[in-house]
C-alpha cells in the first residue's frame, strides 16, 4: 500500500462510564485509504474508539482529530460538516423498518443534500448497484435476508461519497458465505471510492482479509498493531489467545473454582439430606 498522511488522529484519549474505564490512553493514526481493524475482547472500547472519532462520544482527556480541526472541541454544528464525510455501517444494519430499501438509501441525501428527485433516484441505484442490489428499491426491510439488510445499510452508508467508512462488526449475525460477501464489498468500496475503512469486528476471517493493518485493544489501550501477517504471528500471549479464541490460565482456574464449589454445595446438601433420614 502506499504511504498516505494521517487523516485521524487519537492523541492520549481517556474515557470512563462511571466507575467503568474504557479507554486509557489510547494513541492511534490512522492514514488515508488505509483498511485499519480494531479487534479485542467485548467491553475493551472498540466501538467507544468509533464513536470518540465522530464525535458522538467526547473523551474525559485527550484529543481527537479529523485532518487538521481538533474534533473533541467543536459543538454540534461545527461537526456536521464533519459527520457528512463518514459512512457509518452499525452493527444491525439499523434500517428503518416502516421505509423501503429506496427510502433508506435516499435518507441521507435527503438529510444532507440538494438533491433533485432525479438526481436521488439515480444515485440510490448506483450505490445499490455496487452491492449488488439494485432492483431491490421497493422492498421493505421485512423482506429481505440478513445478508441483504447488511448491504442496503452499507449502500445507505456510502450514499454521500464519503471520505472514511466505519464499520461496527459488519459480519455479525451472518453465515460464513455472506460474511465473505461483506468482506469482498468492503475490499472493493475501498479499491472503487478509495475510501478510509475502519472495522471493529471479532472475526478473525475477516480481519486478516481486509486489514491494511490491524490494532488489537486490551484494557483500554492499544496492546499490539500491525499488518496481519505480523498479528497473526505474534507471540504476545494474549493476542495469541485472542486469535485462537482460548480462555486465559486464569479464566479456566476460575471456572474451575465454581466447578468445585458446585460439587462441594451438592456433597453437602446431600450429606445433610441423608442425616435427615429416619
Amino acid at each position: 500500500m502506499i504511504e498516505q498522511a494521517n487523516i485521524i488522529r487519537l492523541v492520549n484519549v481517556y474515557k470512563s462510564f462511571g466507575a467503568l474505564k474504557v479507554l486509557s490512553g489510547v494513541n492511534l493514526d490512522i492514514r488515508a485509504r488505509e483498511s485499519l481493524t480494531i479487534l479485542g475482547p467485548s467491553g475493551t472500547g472498540k466501538s467507544v474508539v468509533l464513536k470518540h472519532i465522530v464525535g458522538l462520544l467526547r473523551p474525559d482527556s485527550g484529543e481527537v482529530w479529523f485532518h487538521d480541526q481538533r474534533v473533541d472541541q467543536l459543538n454540534e454544528a461545527g461537526l456536521e460538516p464533519i459527520r457528512i464525510r463518514f459512512g457509518f455501517l452499525f452493527q444491525m444494519g439499523a434500517l428503518f423498518d416502516s421505509m423501503t430499501v429506496f427510502e433508506n438509501v435516499a435518507f441521507p441525501l435527503r438529510e444532507h443534500g440538494r438533491y433533485s428527485k432525479a438526481d436521488i433516484k439515480q444515485i440510490v441505484a448506483d450505490k445499490l448497484a455496487m452491492v449488488g442490489l439494485d432492483g431491490t428499491q421497493g422492498k421493505m426491510p421485512s423482506e429481505l435476508s440478513g445478508g441483504m439488510r447488511k448491504r442496503v445499510a452499507l449502500a445507505r452508508a456510502i450514499a454521500l461519497d464519503p471520505e472514511v467508512v466505519l464499520y461496527d462488526e459488519p459480519t455479525t449475525g451472518l453465515d460464513p458465505i455472506r460474511s465473505d460477501l461483506i468482506n469482498e464489498l468492503i475490499l472493493k468500496l475501498n479499491e472503487e471510492l478509495k475510501v478510509t475503512s475502519i472495522i471493529v469486528t471479532h472475526d478473525m476471517t475477516s480481519a486478516f482479509k481486509v486489514s491494511d493493518r490491524i490494532v488489537m485493544l486490551s484494557n483500554g489501550q492499544i496492546r499490539a498493531t500491525g499488518t496481519p501477517e505480523q498479528i497473526r504471528t505474534s507471540e504476545d500471549p494474549e493476542v495469541r489467545r485472542f486469535i485462537d479464541g482460548r480462555a486465559s490460565e486464569e479464566d479456566l482456574r476460575a471456572l474451575k473454582r465454581i466447578r468445585e464449589d458446585h460439587h462441594l454445595a451438592e456433597t453437602s446438601e446431600a450429606t445433610y439430606e441423608s442425616l435427615e433420614q429416619p
